[in-house]
């Protein structure tokens, strides 16, 4: 039997940074971002409409974030295949599709429905993620690929800073005292459908731009050297413990993002309404945007190791703190962890793939497909809050920042890194 090879690239990375493709390729980032934060209001909004406890209303997470554990070795094949820009606009097309569902799960409505159109939309993100994220990579010299993907990022915070607001204004939007779950379940269908048709018109654009050709090779290989490889690529020390770096660290940004409008609501903490909730939400992605935008520019002087595993100690931290307080410091300090989330994605997944050579895009798909870290912390924390509730759910997320440090200080280092460290 024979079985497609690895990706190859046409684009050198030695070359220049090549800005057009990546501003093309940097309104990815945001819609990707955009929607995922949009989660963070369908949560109390669907919590209140079907009555459910915060482990079920956490399903919002497994079903949208283990879309990328489903869907992350299909991208990669389908990027075999059809080539990266061709994945991008399918990938594209497929989250329209997703967006477009939410019309008959509001007309329903229904909760089920409701989460087999974030699984469709999932689908599509994965593929964007799977595409997008070594894309940018290679998009320019390989010494700066962690500043570019912290740029890229950047832009996908932006994403998730204007979400919450204006997912809260138009999502949840009071009801009339009395309302139906039909009458409060289809305040987000007119956002779903405007989403559905600005990836639609995004998909045409990335169609009809002129990227630079990233595409598959076909080098036909025998299967037993294909499984030679993949069995190489669990080897490799950086990209093991970066996966479950990503996994951990996607798991407590989402579950903080996810708790933060349940959170600011507390009567000990914010006594606030959901809807004035939303806004302070978008000051934590707030954060992480401007923190990606200085990241950019601190990962061009400083090591990405030391970067990582400073801003790991420091979210950690902040977490405790919040969680030891009450009122306007609780919610200072755990808002103030998104600037510290800021570098942590884009530094995990460069680590992880540093030194793979042709092995770097299948080590790509297995650093998305740990994303499904999304689906199972904030579940988990959703269990957690039922017993003890939200305030001490956040031991959590500080667990994973303290993983995450150690990746960055000791974890991340692997053979080919080693005469680096000793020539800095």
């Amino acid at each position: 039997m024979v079985q497609a090879a690895v990706t190859k690239t046409s684009v050198s990375s030695d070359q220049p940074s090549n800005y057009r493709a990546m501003a093309m390729v940097t309104t990815l980032f945001f819609m990707w971002g955009f929607l995922t934060a949009l989660n963070d209001i369908l949560i109390p909004h669907l919590k209140g409409i079907f009555d459910l406890n915060y482990t079920w209303v956490m399903l919002i997470n497994s079903a949208f974030f283990g879309g990328y554990f489903l869907f992350a070795i299909p991208s990669g094949w389908l990027i075999e295949k059809i080539g990266y820009k061709k994945t991008m606009v399918v990938g594209l097309l497929v989250m329209a599709v997703g967006a477009l569902l939410f019309v008959p799960a509001a007309n329903a409505p229904s909760f089920a429905l409701f989460l087999a159109a974030l699984v469709v939309l999932a689908a599509g993100v994965a593929a964007l993620q799977v595409a997008a994220n070594p894309y940018v990579t290679v998009l320019g010299p390989a010494r700066t690929a962690s500043s570019r993907l912290n740029l890229t990022q950047a832009f996908n915070s932006l994403g998730t800073t204007i979400a919450p607001a204006v997912g809260g204004y138009l999502i949840l939007a009071t009801q009339p005292e009395g309302a139906t779950k039909l009458q409060e379940a289809s305040s987000v269908k007119l956002p779903y459908i405007g989403i559905a048709l600005a990836l639609t018109v995004l998909a045409l654009a990335i169609a009809m731009f002129n990227l630079p050709k990233i595409e598959a090779t076909r080098e036909f290989r025998p299967m037993g050297e294909t499984d030679a490889a993949a069995r190489n690529l669990w080897k490799q020390r950086q990209l093991v413990l970066g996966t479950l770096a990503i996994f951990l660290y996607v798991g407590a940004e989402v579950a903080i993002g996810s708790f933060l409008i349940n959170y600011f609501s507390q009567p000990e903490i914010g006594h606030m309404t959901l809807k004035a909730a939303a806004r302070l939400v978008s000051l934590y992605w707030f954060g992480a945007m401007i923190g990606r935008f200085i990241g950019a520019a601190v990962l061009q002087k400083l090591p990405t190791r030391a970067v990582l595993g400073t801003v790991a100690v420091v979210a950690c931290l902040l977490v405790i703190t919040s969680m030891l307080s009450v009122g306007w410091l609780a919610m200072g300090t755990i808002i103030a962890v998104g600037l510290f989330n800021s570098v942590m994605f884009p530094s995990i997944f460069s680590l992880g793939v540093e030194g793979l050579g042709p092995l770097t895009g299948k080590g790509s798909g297995l650093l998305v497909m740990a994303i499904v870290g999304g689906a199972i912390v904030p579940l988990a924390e959703g269990a957690l809050a039922d017993r003890i509730g939200i305030h001490h759910a956040f031991i959590l997320p500080a667990l994973c920042y303290i993983y995450i440090a150690y990746y960055g200080y000791k974890g991340s280092v692997h053979k080919t890194s080693l005469p680096r460290l000793i020539a800095s």
